[in-house]
């Protein structure tokens, strides 16, 4: 393989690979999923050390045909602060969710922009945006790997949804009719066609936000979702946060 070079980047996780080297879990833009080798990053003087952050924007140059490929380089972008305290947690969120969906070299572009465009929401630290930026970023992963059903017809019978009635999203059955009298982890017809609309935005993430703001009853839905898809009854990063808050 070609030295490939300039590739947008953000480094999702890191190990030890021996005293003075790290393997890197990176999303591209253009390749998806890839690991790396940095060697020597472990080194004081290692001009990888200050770079090799999470939730930073990278442009990175990298080789070699094996599955572990090697480092060549990497430039911080610079353009925003690292994100502190739920922001930063929410950040480490974002990259388990991706570590657990996303397969290795299988590209998404489109994918990545949602992601760059919600760790910058993260940078700004505004708690108010900062679970409708979640929702938003978890809705347009689910779509992107073609585990999330339409929002604007019942899933096992491609009925139309009815404006005032309440439909609940399910992990196999996807949307269907909610009989919880008091609409519990339900959303009326009308928000599901108000999201299934702000996901064909041509600026998705952002209609997504909005639509998804005010609608507390997705969460809890979208969780079980993820949580059925990843395979774990808890994410990591979920159990770390109820740890932190029970202290």
């Amino acid at each position: 393989m070609k030295r490939i070079a300039d590739e947008p980047a953000y480094v999702l996780h890191r190990y030890d690979w021996s005293e003075s080297s790290l393997i890197l879990e990176v999303l591209t833009r253009h390749f998806g999923r890839i690991a790396v080798v940095a060697k020597g990053a472990k080194k004081p003087s290692s001009n990888f050390r200050p770079v090799l952050l999470p939730l930073q924007p990278l442009h990175i140059a990298f080789g070699g045909d094996a599955e572990i490929r090697t480092l060549k380089s990497a430039e911080w972008l610079g353009g925003q602060v690292m994100p502190t305290g739920d922001a930063l947690l929410s950040g480490y969120y974002l990259n388990e969710l991706l570590l657990r969906l996303l397969a290795r070299d299988d590209p998404h572009p489109a994918l990545f922009d949602v992601y760059g465009a919600t760790v910058r929401v993260l940078a700004h630290d505004d708690p108010q945006v900062l679970q409708p930026a979640l929702r938003a970023f978890e809705l347009l992963l689910l779509r992107e790997i073609g585990l999330l059903p339409s929002l604007d017809l019942q899933t096992g019978t491609l009925a139309a949804l009815s404006a005032g009635e309440r439909y609940s999203l399910r992990p196999e059955g996807g949307l269907v009719e909610s009989h919880d009298p008091e609409g519990r982890g339900s959303l009326t017809g009308v928000q599901w066609q108000a999201l299934q609309a702000a996901l064909d935005d041509p600026a998705s993430f952002n209609a997504t936000l909005q639509a998804a703001a005010p609608l507390g009853e997705l969460k809890p839905q979208l969780r079980a979702l993820l949580h059925y898809h990843c395979g774990v009854s808890t994410l990591r990063t979920r159990q770390l946060m109820i740890d932190l808050q029970a202290l």
